[in-house]
């Protein structure tokens, strides 16, 4: 068993234009003041960093983390949620998605795709002079707009999906491991990887690649209400990183999981803030605690009421109370101890001749 590191906070959801939120400087300050001990860093933003940069330069990114670390914070991991969308982006998403990338890129989705190829191998090298060992992004999706099968798939389609798939993804996973860091892709609706069925089939795609791994977060699974305990058993071993986020999905007569295209609020599904949704925390720390699931619990605040300040001033206590302190013994060690083969023999009534078999 290991015991989980934190409490962390991903610092995507807090980024503002006003202080303290529009700066690394600033967001480090408020996340230690509040008693965070880890960021997880969006790379995105330049001004959180630049991570062209951050690739070609050591002495940068030893400036970076010697500025994080003055705060009493540790890198947790960076993020491409982004980029790793864009690695794979269906047609019918390309207008919307176009948001996230620089003016000369827009509506010229392969370039697009080259261009967030070219981010998460950039990615691969800030983590490792960043000297972190796991890194978290999406998958990106080709196969979304079919995940309900009508019109009839025709036979070979999803084969095809995450051969391409996987295509895309091969060089840049290659890169992280020649970087020693793991990929962590965040099982998520709207995202090829969204289950434990779609994940073994990237994994497949790809050779069994060693560096494909999970950013695990409950949230989802309550939304497509999927067993999210027993999604530990099956994949504990992928698990490298951790999103705490809490989730409730209350149906009615009116609606259920496809949400009837309601804006959050009045979906369902909702996102929460820990403690306030429906997730059982208490039994996901102890599942992955138990599975020895070496990650930082990294608060990720997404609530449709609660205000994002109240969700990060709550959120280290809420993780500090759930992190367990790994035993190393059990709780009867004080009882028994070692005694010889002859004594064992005695409390079983074994005589020293023992039992013949009759042949």
């Amino acid at each position: 068993m290991k015991t989980i590191k934190g409490p962390a906070i991903f610092l995507a959801q807090f980024m503002d234009d006003k202080s303290p939120f529009n700066s690394l400087d600033g967001l480090c300050k408020w996340a230690s003041g509040l008693g965070y001990k880890g960021i997880q860093m969006p790379t995105l933003d330049k001004r959180l960093i630049d991570l062209a940069k951050a690739s070609e330069s050591q002495t940068y990114c030893d400036e970076l983390l010697g500025k994080i670390n003055s705060y009493g914070l540790e890198l947790t991991e960076l993020s491409t949620h982004i980029q790793g969308q864009l690695v794979a982006v269906h047609p019918a998403h390309d207008i919307m998605f176009d948001v996230f990338v620089p003016d000369h890129l827009k509506g010229k989705p392969k370039e697009r795709t080259a261009w967030a190829i070219q981010e998460m191998k950039n990615a691969a090298i800030a983590s490792r002079r960043l000297k972190t060992k796991a890194h978290a992004t999406f998958s990106g999706s080709l196969l979304w707009p079919m995940v309900h099968p009508w019109p009839q798939q025709p036979k070979g389609l999803v084969e095809l999906g995450f051969k391409e798939l996987a295509d895309r993804w091969l060089p840049i996973l290659n890169a992280f491991d020649e970087n020693g860091v793991d990929v962590c892709y965040e099982v998520h609706p709207m995202e090829d990887i969204h289950d434990g069925d779609t994940f073994e089939r990237f994994l497949t795609a790809t050779g069994n690649h060693k560096r494909v791994n999970i950013l695990y977060d409950p949230s989802h699974f309550v939304l497509q209400q999927l067993d999210y305990i027993t999604y530990i058993d099956h994949y504990h071993e992928f698990i490298k990183a951790f999103h705490v986020k809490d989730s409730e999905f209350n149906p009615t007569g009116k609606k259920g999981m496809f949400g009837g295209y309601n804006d959050w609020r009045d979906r369902a599904g909702r996102y929460r803030s820990p403690g306030d949704g429906q997730v059982d925390f208490k039994r996901v720390f102890s599942k992955l605690t138990e599975h020895g699931c070496d990650v930082w619990a990294v608060l990720e605040w997404e609530c449709v009421i609660k205000s994002p300040e109240q969700g990060a001033r709550e959120g280290v206590a809420f993780i500090s109370d759930h992190i367990i302190e790994a035993t190393d013994k059990t709780f009867d060690d004080f009882v028994g101890g070692q005694i010889g083969k002859q004594q064992l023999k005695k409390i079983l009534g074994v005589s020293n001749t023992g039992y013949k078999k009759e042949k």
